[in-house]
């Protein structure tokens, strides 16, 4: 897929390895402010794998900036509130005092920042592996052809190969718990009487920890998330174990009909990267490259897309020989946020805090509110 960039060019190339949300977004950023660049996704296709998807306030302004906004909006919506039942009963009810916020589906919100990018006059190239890259400027592809760029973004996931072949530092764990994710229908007139309209995290701690997260996305599709822990090999069978599900939350036995019958289920352990910097030489990394984060606080999209967008912004405003230093001043600047982020994610999984209900808390809430966009935003939080 090929989209050519006509005028006002700045002179600027970028190559991005990665068609995700950070590298789409880092696409259509930078396509916006007279880049010319090329995106690299393996696959053979563009598509988005998973199921549904939470944004917040600071994804939502990028959304804006690279004008998504409207076609996001067209096919989500903004849940009543964030509701938390322990063993059945309901223990919080959270609104989030006006702070915007979404729930759509992950192809959704794929489809809308990859017509963003190409809109802006990024190239697209499937079936292109990037395998490697120098903090220089270069990358190489599978095919072994090599690349010259002013920036390289490394927007290839948690199993980032531009990362590992340049050397970045870094420390990577898995905890206890993880995943299956489905996209269903929404069953509601089979649900019966209900606030089926909300977010609902659904815990059962007694006698063994299992968990449903149950996401409306949108008037017919669902998103439900299911948790146990990797040694539990019942919980975390795919495909799904119907009657162990049914029977600990028999409210939603509709939806996990639907669940069960799903094609190729994958379960997914909750996983978190840190990486000592952020950038070498004219590299930089974004999303789950840099800074791959358990979902407890639902930021990991967030936090990816606020980086992409303000690393192009970082990178287009450096002068002429300066953008590796910009890049360094870009990671001071944004990734203390984002480790705040991460490591309280990682402390809720580890502990599965998030059952006590009203965890979102001003400090929990700290990246949703946070505004990428605003060129003020390091004075005002000073």
């Amino acid at each position: 897929m090929k989209n050519t960039v006509s005028g006002n060019g700045n002179g600027r190339h970028a190559e991005i390895a990665g068609a995700g949300f950070a590298g789409l977004t880092a696409a259509a950023a930078l396509a916006r402010r007279g880049w010319t660049v090329r995106v690299h996704e393996q696959g053979p296709e563009l598509r988005e794998q998973g199921a549904g998807i939470v944004l917040w306030h600071n994804s939502l302004k990028v959304l804006q900036a690279i004008g998504a906004y409207d076609q996001a909006l067209a096919d989500s919506m903004t849940p009543p509130y964030y509701e938390t039942r322990v063993q059945g009963a309901s223990v919080s009810h959270e609104h989030f005092d006006g702070l915007p916020w979404r729930t759509m589906t992950r192809p959704h919100l794929h489809k809308t920042l990859l017509d963003a990018a190409l809109r802006a006059g990024a190239e697209i190239h499937t079936g292109s592996r990037v395998v490697s890259a120098d903090p220089r400027g270069t990358v190489t592809l599978a095919s072994g052809e090599t690349l010259t760029a002013d920036l390289v973004v490394g927007a290839d996931g948690v199993k980032s190969q531009v990362r590992d072949a340049i050397g970045f530092t870094q420390d990577r764990w898995k905890t206890r718990d993880g995943i299956t994710r489905f996209l269903v229908p929404r069953h509601k007139d089979e649900l019966g009487p209900g606030e089926w309209d909300n977010v609902i995290d659904f815990w059962n701690l007694e006698p063994r920890y299992l968990r449903v997260l149950y996401v409306p996305c949108n008037d017919r599709e669902l998103y439900i998330a299911l948790g146990a822990p990797a040694a539990d090999e019942q919980g975390s069978r795919t495909p799904i174990d119907l009657d162990l599900w049914t029977s600990v939350f028999p409210e939603l036995t509709p939806v996990l009909r639907s669940a069960a019958k799903a094609a190729d289920p994958r379960y997914y352990g909750y996983q978190t990267t840190v990486v000592d910097e952020w950038s070498a030489g004219v590299v930089a990394l974004v999303g789950d490259a840099a800074h791959a984060m358990c979902p407890a606080l639902a930021q990991g999209a967030g936090c990816a897309m606020a980086n992409a967008y303000t690393l192009a912004v970082a990178a287009s405003e450096a002068p002429d020989g300066e953008i590796e230093e910009s890049l360094v001043r870009w990671g001071e600047l944004e990734r203390p946020i984002t480790d705040r982020c991460q490591q309280r994610s990682a402390d809720y999984a580890a502990t599965r805090g998030m059952a006590q209900g009203n965890q979102f808390t001003v400090e929990n809430l700290e990246t949703a509110r946070y505004d990428p966009t605003d060129p003020d935003r390091h004075s005002v939080s000073a």
